[in-house]
């Protein structure tokens, strides 16, 4: 993909100076501001990590234990900090063990950049040791890719790069550089990329349609919002929330969404999707406007397109023309930035509180209360659910804590149930739904906000698939929180299986390891919890710990996460149990 034509720079070039392709990489990193960077290393990256190690005192690299780690970990820090994650990895195996990292940040829009090395050009197509076609085989999972061949390309790529992650809709972009291209000398400058020929990240809002939406949120006698990931990239909480406030229209988070506004707002309704809360999901299809905000309509969010808010006039605020129409008809498409669409509809928008259509959400969350709310925070049986874990680290954190979450049954209990005070504080794979991301993740994260306390919440399954990574947190000493919710099973595969699949629970019971003494072979304080008397005491002494800290927690074997939509169902046939 090498079609992108980048406008000329308008701002100035440093002055020239003569150094070889592996030290313009870290020059162009230093450049945009990049201090910390994830990666493993090899024979074809070995010039770049030469010169890294001349460059400790401006740019520390993360030595993760697989590349995929690298990846997960560059997507932590980005999600956290709203900056560029980078990855670097070197040839052939390096380079395919990027790919599930790439392909989530693609679909998450994480803005990251990764780095391999290549074979010399000479040998390109040759079939020689750890060649692979990294740029064939990433292309469908980045938003841009690029093999450079020649040094004096660095610069003009790498700007390139950046402004292409980061910009619109963020999104990975991998740069594939040869090995001769690292050892070449050439005559290096640098200026940021300002623009791209062809490329219009952030399309202006059309003020006709700006205005046709406000008239439809000014008449409606039953509007609400639905706001997603968009809102958080394009900075625009602040003017959701007014939105909110100002016109009284109930609004409902997808899981990318979470924490864009705070969970206890009183016009904050839940969670909108297959295990999302009842009033959300069933009065979407009562709504007689429905005002998207940053999201894309997945399929997981809309169940059955065929009786998805039919009823209702439908406002889609989003920054991809890609995404409009392709998966519901919008009466009302505004293309642009959150933040800037939002600013010129708020002074169109009249004062209103539509409190009858808001007791319709309230009456809903009371019948979920009482048939599963209650039941998951407050049980009163012998085992352990994972409703109850999650509240704990609400309390003890005071609803301040980043949660990281791998993918599963924990997953949807935690964007159930996690409380939020700060945006960019619920962290998950969301689009490809990659078991493995939450523990790399969260090293991430933790790097990105030294200040804030960050919690993985990972199942046993998952858990185990990045294990390794434990041992970046013991080299780095990163004070993660690390909670295992440990039901000795692929929780949500079983749940499948039991309800749609005649409880034929076909390779979903785990045989698992013993998982504290493997976090204190790390060195990594650990403690197994499996009485409620228990729970409060040690998640308190989780979380006033200063070090790495791991939890595993004994919950119920076989548990499930309700309310559901079966897949293909309408979201108005949301089961409660």
């Amino acid at each position: 993909m090498q079609t992108l034509k980048e406008k000329k720079p308008e701002t100035h070039n440093e002055t020239s100076i003569r150094i070889t392709g592996a030290e313009a990489i870290i020059h162009c990193l230093l450049a945009e501001d990049v201090n910390l960077i994830y990666g493993y290393p090899g024979g074809a990256i070995m010039p770049v990590y030469d010169e890294l190690y001349k460059f400790q005192d401006k740019l520390q690299h993360v030595l993760t234990r697989h590349e995929q780690g690298a990846t997960h970990a560059a997507q932590g820090f980005a999600r956290v900090t709203g900056k560029v994650g980078v990855a670097i990895a070197t040839s052939g195996p390096g380079a395919t063990n990027l790919v599930t990292g790439l392909a989530d940040a693609q679909i998450d829009s994480t803005p990251i950049i990764c780095i391999t090395g290549q074979v010399p050009r000479h040998l390109l197509g040759s079939d020689a040791f750890q060649e692979t076609d990294i740029i064939g085989i990433s292309t469908p999972v980045t938003k841009w890719n690029y093999q450079i061949t020649k040094a004096a390309e660095i610069p003009e790529i790498m700007a390139k790069a950046f402004y292409i992650a980061k910009s619109g809709r963020p999104g990975p972009v991998l740069i594939d550089i040869t090995k001769n291209a690292q050892f070449e000398e050439f005559d290096f400058s640098y200026s940021r990329c300002i623009g791209v020929r062809s490329y219009k990240p952030s399309p202006k809002p059309d003020t006709a349609k700006i205005e046709s939406a406000a008239e439809l949120i000014n008449n409606a006698k039953r509007p609400y919002i639905v706001y997603g990931h968009g809102v958080i990239l394009g900075k625009a909480e602040n003017q959701l929330r007014t939105l909110v406030e100002k016109a009284g229209i109930p609004a409902a988070w997808t899981i990318l969404g979470l924490s864009a506004m705070d969970t206890d707002h009183p016009l904050n309704v839940g969670m909108v999707g297959m295990h999302g809360n009842y009033g959300p999901n069933v009065l979407t299809n009562e709504c007689d406007v429905l005002i998207a905000i940053g999201m894309r309509f997945d399929d997981r969010v809309t169940g059955n397109l065929d009786t998805y808010a039919k009823q209702a006039k439908v406002i889609h605020f989003e920054i991809d023309p890609a995404e409009i129409d392709k998966n519901v008809e919008a009466d009302v498409a505004i293309l642009g930035n959150a933040q800037e669409s939002l600013d010129l509809l708020l002074p169109l928008i009249k004062e209103n509180k539509h409190e009858a259509w808001h007791n319709k959400f309230k009456e809903c969350y009371e019948e979920e209360y009482n048939a599963v709310i209650k039941n998951d925070l407050y049980p009163t049986k012998e085992g352990l659910t994972m409703g109850e874990v999650i509240e704990e680290i609400n309390l003890a954190s005071e609803n301040k804590a980043v949660i990281v979450t791998d993918v599963g049954q924990h997953q949807m209990i935690a964007c159930r149930y996690a409380k939020f005070k700060q945006t960019k504080s619920n962290i998950t794979s969301g689009g490809l739904g990659t078991m493995g991301f939450a523990l790399p993740a969260a090293i991430g994260a933790k790097m990105g906000a030294m200040d804030r306390e960050v919690v993985a919440v990972i199942g046993d399954g998952g858990y185990q698939m990045t294990i390794q990574e434990l041992a970046t947190i013991f080299q780095n000493k990163t004070p993660v929180k690390i909670v295992v919710l440990n039901n000795g099973h692929l929780g949500m595969v079983r749940q499948w299986q039991e309800l749609f699949f005649e409880s034929r629970y076909a390779s979903t019971v785990m045989t698992n390891p013993d998982f504290v003494k493997i976090a204190e072979g790390y060195r990594i304080e650990a403690k197994r919890v499996k009485e409620r008397k228990d729970l409060k005491p040690t998640i308190q002494e989780m979380m006033a710990s200063k070090e790495p800290y791991f939890l595993e927690v004994c919950v119920e074997n076989e548990d499930n996460v309700f309310p559901m939509i079966p897949s293909g169902a309408s979201v108005s046939d949301i089961r409660l149990k």
